[in-house]
């Protein structure tokens, strides 16, 4: 159980890092943003969950939702993200709206 715990967090985290990343180096494309990714795979995970994958599904998008919160909040589905700080690790939805 304290194996799985660890993997489940350490893919959140991995997940969450590849979502800033994405989110700094290629917040001005014009592409969908992550956070639906991340809704997508916590979905998939859910239908899925008595397998070991769907519970690591759960944690890939719910890394990438909190990644990209702010955005969610505010239905962003497509486009550039608005210019502004971006913080490695930092929060979104901790940032002035």
């Amino acid at each position: 159980m304290v194996k799985e715990t660890f993997i489940f967090i350490a893919i959140a985290i991995v997940s969450y890092a590849i979502g800033r990343i994405s989110h700094v180096l290629g917040g001005q494309l014009n592409t969908p943003h992550h956070w639906i990714y991340g809704v997508i795979a916590v979905l998939v995970g859910i239908i899925f969950y008595r397998q070991w994958w769907g519970i690591y599904l759960i944690a890939l998008g719910i890394g990438f939702i909190v990644s990209d919160f702010k955005d969610m909040i505010e239905l962003k589905f497509y486009g550039p993200d608005e210019p502004g700080i971006r913080i490695f690790w930092g929060i979104d939805w901790l940032l002035p709206l």
